[in-house]
């Protein structure tokens, strides 16, 4: 039974032609509506108006005392609204995805959505400048242009962006319509949570669904650039691919690459009786005719007296012995 499946999808037949959503009549009036809502919002937040008043009812009620138990729960479950932990895990899916589809739409389309998402919201919270509640220094005020950057919520715009693109990404009815509600539950859920911790305003989150949807709705508009994109990656690849090729390729012939020895120059003290005698050597004549690096072997030279091994004697070192001379 064949278990590497990996390289079983690597072998898989082309996908088929996924069909890219276009900026419909309908989606087109869905985004002026939700645009429309949007500027209502901010207007309603810079005039103080029944929608700051309900910020503040909502403050002072403190939904973290009312329901402590629920506390330790929603501490993470605000996590699926963050950024940098969300924008790994459906880059790590959407990547396994582009992989086997073969194909770059998936993660060019996650990173045009994150890149729309950080500049449109990003300059609303600067520009506003909204103090959060846990910060408000005057009761009933809208806490704007305070050096704050809280409006819109930044948690609740990702989690529409990033577990929408999901749905946006589907490729069947039905797993669009499953994972629309599965989108919606986690973002209206994690704008709840930041209500109920106290770190945003009602209005904030408001705010950032309507900010979180229109990036939704606006894609269409992008999708020819991010072919233009994916076109161009893929173009870069095949040169890449053919310049490594192009190196690999061997020498005409089959042969090894030539090698060049350099040319030494000659010393001036050099020995040329020794030089003209090595190159008329039949197994170094070659070498002298083409004027490459000679080899020359050393010449034998006497060994210092003092660097010869010492020789032991042939006979005993003792004097013979002598017979004592007797007088007769």
């Amino acid at each position: 039974m064949r278990t590497d499946i990996f390289a079983r999808l690597d072998r898989e037949p082309e996908p088929p032609k996924i069909e890219i959503p276009r900026m419909s009549r309908t989606r087109a009036t869905l985004f002026g509506g939700t645009l429309a809502f949007y500027l209502a919002v901010v207007v309603a937040v810079l005039v103080p108006s029944w929608l700051v008043t309900l910020d503040w009812k909502i403050m002072l009620f403190r939904p973290y005392q009312q329901w402590q138990q629920l506390h330790a729960f929603l501490d993470y479950f605000v996590v699926l609204g963050q950024r940098g932990p969300t924008a790994v895990m459906i880059a790590a899916w959407l990547g396994w995805r582009s992989w086997r589809q073969h194909t770059l739409r998936p993660l060019l389309v996650l990173g045009a959505s994150l890149l729309l998402l950080n500049v449109t919201v990003g300059a609303v919270k600067l520009g506003l400048g909204r103090l959060g509640p846990h910060y408000a220094t005057q009761i009933g005020s809208a806490e704007l242009f305070a050096g704050g950057d809280i409006f819109p919520s930044g948690h609740t715009a990702n989690a529409v962006v990033t577990w929408g693109i999901l749905a946006y990404l589907a490729t069947t009815p039905r797993a669009r319509r499953y994972l629309s509600i599965g989108s919606a539950v986690v973002a209206l859920g994690v704008g709840a949570t930041t209500v109920y911790l106290g770190t945003h305003w009602l209005s904030d989150v408001l705010l950032g669904w309507v900010a979180g949807l229109l990036i939704l709705l606006a894609l269409p508009w992008f999708e020819p650039l991010i072919g233009r994109t994916e076109t161009a990656v893929f173009a870069l690849r095949e040169r890449w691919r053919a310049r490594l090729a192009e190196a690999a390729e061997p020498v005409p012939g089959g042969g090894p690459w030539p090698v060049t020895v350099p040319q030494l120059p000659a010393r001036e003290d050099e020995d040329t009786s020794l030089s003209t005698a090595h190159t008329a050597h039949p197994a170094c004549g070659a070498a002298g005719r083409t004027g490459g690096a000679q080899l020359t072997q050393p010449r034998p030279h006497a060994t210092a007296r003092s660097e010869r091994t010492p020789a032991a004697p042939a006979g005993s070192r003792r004097p013979p012995h002598s017979r004592p001379l007797t007088g007769g």
